[in-house]
């Protein structure tokens, strides 16, 4: 499907692939093409909604400036997926096994490793990079109760909130491995302060802006390159998270099954993150928040709801897109108002078939709590292709 509709009351206007968007998402979308600093357009994807700091599903080029709150807090969020040498009929009749094999494995919500799990070089050399940025930053150090060890003990971990892990089959039973997390408490501490050093930036040059939240940090300015190097520092921790995260998910599975072996259709990819790129001939900072790279052919991640489809698509390297797709379904309502809405035995109702947590404490990831992942697919066939429709027959979640 084209673009459904355009905002054009800003300095640059914004492109968006929906005709759902409710009225606060469109009001932080017009305030984004208002910034002198966008180039082009903004892209607002099918999943778009209302989002803290910026709108969710929002693809924003720049020009010589970062905004970090449209990075956000969970810095390189995003997905990993392989695909595994079983069929369907190889999986166990009661998947409840496998389930708590994965949750005693991998620490979900606060919870962390009682020590690190990673190799002590690859280790050594984060902790370089942290320490470096700590250097300059004592105050974010001080942000991060038991910083010196926390941030390698959390290597590993799944986190809260939509994160998960996921047992998937695919459109030919072939079983696959699904995770979504991000850079867990350091990423969350990095975002935060330098959100606020941003708008301390903006008050003493007295910039105007639509929002606070819009606050950004120019090429040359006094923090701007700490920023670079800490935001990266950040999507290359939670890369490495989802990968330390597969592996202890597949050695925990490996005894319940029978022998496996990895197919080479592995995929890691971020969905809140700052790149530079270059597009039309010029190179720009293009930040994606709650949306992937789908550049041509590049293979991407989009997952539904616990109880829907989830999705190996193709991209189609779409300009007006700024080769980015959606990253999920994106919800349709507030966790506070899923909540009031529904209740465990909607929860069991809707997550039929899935061995998972049917609990109170999860009614707010709901699958009724999230736009249809079918809709969302249709308005962006400009976009990708689907490679691969996987449906969860087990779900972890923080």
């Amino acid at each position: 499907m084209p673009i459904k509709q355009t905002i054009s009351s800003g300095l640059v206007p914004v492109k968006i692939y929906t005709d759902d968007v409710e009225t606060s998402a469109l009001q932080q979308l017009t305030e984004l093409g208002q910034l002198d600093i966008v180039y082009g357009h903004v892209a607002a994807m099918p999943d778009v909604h209302t989002g803290i700091g910026s709108t969710v599903g929002a693809v924003i080029p720049t020009r010589g400036a970062i905004i970090p709150a449209a990075v956000g807090v969970d810095i390189g969020c995003g997905m990993n997926a392989v695909r595994l040498s079983l069929d369907a009929d190889q999986l166990p009749d009661s998947l409840r096994l496998i389930r708590a094999a994965i949750e005693s494995a991998v620490p979900v919500g606060f919870s962390a490793h009682d020590q690190p799990v990673l190799r002590s070089g690859e280790l050594k050399h984060l902790g370089r990079g942290l320490d470096r940025i700590f250097a300059r930053h004592p105050q974010l150090k001080r942000m991060q109760r038991n910083a010196d060890r926390l941030w390698a003990q959390q290597l590993g971990s799944l986190g809260g909130g939509n994160h998960f892990i996921e047992i998937c089959l695919d459109e030919s039973n072939h079983v696959w491995v699904m995770l979504h997390s991000g850079s867990r408490g350091v990423g969350n501490a990095i975002g935060r302060y330098f959100i606020d050093l941003a708008r301390k930036d903006m008050s003493r040059q007295q910039t105007r802006l639509p929002h606070r939240d819009l606050a950004y940090l120019k090429e040359g300015s006094e923090h701007f390159d700490d920023y670079v190097e800490a935001v990266h520092w950040a999507q290359d921790y939670a890369l490495t998270n989802r990968r330390e995260m597969l592996r202890l998910i597949l050695e925990a599975i490996t005894p319940h099954l029978p022998s496996f072996q990895c197919t080479n259709e592995a995929i890691n990819c971020h969905h809140n993150y700052v790149a530079i790129e270059q597009h039309g001939g010029q190179s720009l900072y293009i930040t994606r928040k709650g949306a992937i790279r789908a550049g041509l052919d590049e293979l991407g991640i989009i997952p539904g709801s616990m109880g829907a489809r989830s999705f190996i698509v193709r991209g189609k390297g779409n300009p007006d897109s700024w080769s980015s797709c959606a990253h999920g379904a994106g919800r349709r309502m507030s966790r506070t108002e899923a909540r009031r809405r529904f209740d465990r035995a909607d929860l069991e109702q809707q997550t039929a078939g899935v061995e998972c947590r049917k609990d109170k404490g999860v009614v707010d990831e709901i699958p009724g709590a999230y736009k249809d992942i079918d809709t969302v697919m249709a308005n962006q066939s400009d976009l990708v292709e689907i490679v691969h429709t996987l449906k969860q027959v087990v779900c972890v979640k923080g």
